[in-house]
C-alpha cells in the first residue's frame, strides 16, 4: 500500500545515515512504503529494521511492507529542541502501535492532542528537499470527546 505524502519545506533537520543495510528501508520510503524485518524463524517484526532478530538472534530476517495505519499511544510536544529542530518547534513526536505489531515512535503532522489517544492514524512520507522521512497524522474521522483524566 503505497503511504500518502506530505510536502516539507526545506532540508530534513537530521539526515539519516545511510548504510548498505538500511538503503532499501529509505529507498522504499521514497517509493511511498514503510519497510522493515520480520524474523523467518519465529516471526517477531522489527522496527527499525535489523539484520538480526532481536528476539532469537536468527539471521534469516527477509524485509516486509508493514502496515500504513496505526493506532496513537502517546505523544508529545517538543517547544524546546536541539539546533537542528529549533525551526520546527513546537512539534509533536508520537508513539505509534502499528496495526500489524511494532511498536514505532514518529513526527506527528497535524493537530494533536489528548483526545486523540488509541485513535487511529495513518502513516505519511514526509518529503523534504533532500528526501523523505516518515511520520503520521490522526485520521479525520478519528476525533473524539471522551475526556482524559
Amino acid at each position: 500500500m503505497t503511504l500518502a505524502r506530505v510536502s516539507m519545506p526545506g532540508v530534513r533537520p537530521f539526515a539519516p545515515r545511510v548504510s548498505a543495510f538500511s538503503r532499501r528501508f529509505w529507498e522504499g520510503l521514497g517509493e511511498g512504503r514503510l519497510l522493515s524485518t520480520q524474523c523467518a524463524q519465529c516471526g517477531v517484526v522489527s522496527f527499525p529494521p535489523r539484520n538480526l532478530c532481536r528476539a532469537c538472534w536468527a539471521t534469516d530476517v527477509p524485509w516486509i511492507e508493514l502496515a500504513s495505519r496505526g493506532t496513537l499511544y502517546s505523544f508529545t510536544r517538543v517547544h524546546v529542541a536541539p539546533g537542528a529542530f529549533r525551526g520546527d518547534t513546537p512539534y509533536a513526536i508520537g508513539i505509534v502501535d502499528l496495526d500489524d505489531g511494532p511498536r514505532l515512535m514518529c513526527r506527528m503532522i497535524g493537530e494533536v492532542s489528548t483526545q486523540h489517544l488509541d485513535q487511529p492514524v495513518e502513516m505519511l512520507v514526509l518529503d523534504y528537499e533532500d528526501g523523505p522521512l516518515f511520520g503520521a497524522r490522526v485520521l479525520p474521522t478519528a476525533r473524539s470527546d471522551k475526556a482524559i483524566s
